[in-house]
């Protein structure tokens, strides 16, 4: 049974040949193309470094988005159809490319396009070193490609810590000590979580003798009595390991220090690229292996998803106006808030026993992407001027730059949930039905609550835009790329305010 049989019920399209005993097997390279170019294009970046000039490399930025371009493109063949599965065995398939893993393809491909978009005038102007820069963004959005697709968990750990590994490069780029301290707490505690999710997967296999999801759930409904602690162990560590991949309280502590220490583009491709990526693998494993012991991982995820959302935003509230970072810091902490609303639908999944709610996991994901991306956008187009980037220097930003301000405002008033950024509302809303839906009605009043917090630093934040500069600053001056990727993400959520039923339509085909 694979992830489209059990949350679809209708079976896939197989075209792996596959006999008992045999080792050949046809691969599908439609259903592979998404992550496979993207691989492609890092290694065409990694050659192209080592054969163009110096006064060339600039070449390498548009290369990048073009290969990401072409990713996405691949994505088309696959919808409208039914999902493909390829790299199969008699205990199922390793690759499934179904409607859930293309949703959150989309998602991790288009924020890392944006992400390079970004990317382009800060390489430059910050002087990293280009290939190598751009390569590792390339090779990070691969295994974020390849992760939601994957249906093992050898393929889930190998595809998480493909997404991880380039990105602790990416943060030490910097040119500066906050760049090589921000890594460090990154990698230590990503190596951390990878340890423990091993453990937890060893068990997992110890107990069950699969690595396949759905021979997982088979085997944890026929476990033997004295096999059950093992298991059970298992799956509690291996929910830990992705707790840390998400930036769930308490193994949190990393995200405010990576994000203000990063370069910007990063920062704003680890708050929703990497963060998508640990949410798919942890949907995955839930909905689909662990799904027998959903009263047990239902329950843990609700606490969980309680404790980050208020931890989140409780953090924020004290966020200084006048400290160095304080943006992208309060940025950070309001990641961390949104992990905790994203972790509600999960928990929801857990409890009734279905993975019908996880679609509003991946529509708020969706949303959210966006209008974090663009906020990271405004933040890094006040960083030329203001590499401090306290909030105290976006005051006053209207009579600079009224576009960017209006544009932040907008992202601000998103992830708000207030109108007119009518589709932060809608996000909200679509995780508050699935909570209750689930019967979670404490959880829903929790994040009701969350939701009147963080409304006081996004609008105070807002306030801020349009009251009188301190001192006359100069106009921004806003490069083409950055110009282009804030006109892009301000016009995806202006459409989606105005049709938010476009991204149940995303999904609709995955879980709804």
């Amino acid at each position: 049974m694979t992830l489209a049989t059990h949350l679809l019920g209708q079976p896939t399209v197989n075209l792996a040949v596959s006999h008992p005993g045999a080792l050949i097997q046809s691969v599908d390279w439609v259903a592979i193309a998404p992550p496979l170019i993207a691989g492609l294009a890092a290694l065409a970046v990694l050659l192209a470094d080592l054969l163009l000039p110096e006064s060339r490399k600039r070449l390498l930025g548009p290369l990048t988005a073009v290969g990401l371009l072409l990713a996405l493109a691949a994505l088309l063949p696959l919808t409208g159809g039914r999902p493909r599965s390829t790299f199969c065995t008699d205990s199922g398939c390793s690759y499934v490319a179904d409607h859930f893993a293309l949703a959150f393809q989309l998602l991790a491909l288009g924020g890392a396009l944006i992400a390079a978009l970004l990317s382009l005038a800060t390489v430059d102007e910050q002087r990293l070193p280009a290939g190598e820069y751009w390569f590792l963004l390339l090779s990070s959005a691969a295994g974020a490609a390849l992760l939601p697709a994957a249906r093992d968990l050898a393929t889930l750990v190998i595809a998480l810590e493909v997404v991880s590994l380039p990105s602790f490069a990416l943060v030490a780029l910097k040119r500066d000590a906050k760049g090589g301290e921000a890594a460090l707490k990154f990698f230590l505690s990503s190596v951390t979580s990878t340890a423990v999710m091993l453990l937890g997967v060893g068990f997992v296999y110890a107990a069950t003798g699969s690595l396949q999801l759905t021979a997982i759930a088979d085997g944890l409904q026929h476990l033997p009595g004295q096999l059950k602690p093992l298991a059970e162990a298992g799956a509690m560590l291996t929910l830990v390991g992705f707790a840390f991949k998400v930036a769930a309280v308490p193994f949190h502590f990393w995200v405010p220090d990576t994000y203000a220490g990063a370069p910007l583009p990063v920062a704003g491709y680890l708050s929703v690229v990497g963060k998508a990526a640990g949410f798919a693998g942890l949907a995955l494993v839930t909905s689909i292996g662990l799904r027998p012991y959903g009263h047990i991982w239902g329950l843990l995820l609700a606490v969980l998803a309680a404790v980050t959302m208020t931890a989140g935003n409780v953090a924020a509230l004290r966020q200084r106006s006048d400290s160095a970072q304080g943006a992208v810091r309060l940025l950070a902490w309001s990641s961390v808030a949104q992990a905790g609303y994203l972790l509600v639908p999960l928990a929801a999944a857990g409890y009734a026993g279905s993975a019908h709610p996880l679609g509003a996991t991946l529509a708020y994901a969706l949303i959210y992407g966006l209008v974090n991306l663009g906020a990271f956008g405004v933040a890094a187009l006040v960083a030329r001027t203001s590499p401090a980037n306290r909030l105290d220097d976006y005051q006053g930003l209207f009579s600079r730059d009224r576009w960017a301000a209006l544009a932040l405002a907008f992202f601000l008033l998103c992830l708000a949930g207030l109108p007119p950024g009518v589709v932060g509302l809608f996000g909200k809303v679509v995780v508050f039905r699935a909570a209750i839906d689930a019967g979670l009605g404490w959880l829903a009043v929790v994040m009701a609550a969350n939701v009147v917090i963080a409304l006081y630093y996004y609008l105070a934040w807002t306030a801020k835009l349009f009251a009188p500069a301190p001192v006359q600053l100069a106009p921004v001056r806003t490069p083409a790329p950055l110009a282009t990727t804030l006109g892009l993400t301000a016009a995806g959520a202006v459409v989606l305010s105005v049709a938010p039923q476009l991204v149940l339509q995303v999904v609709s085909g995955s879980l709804f």
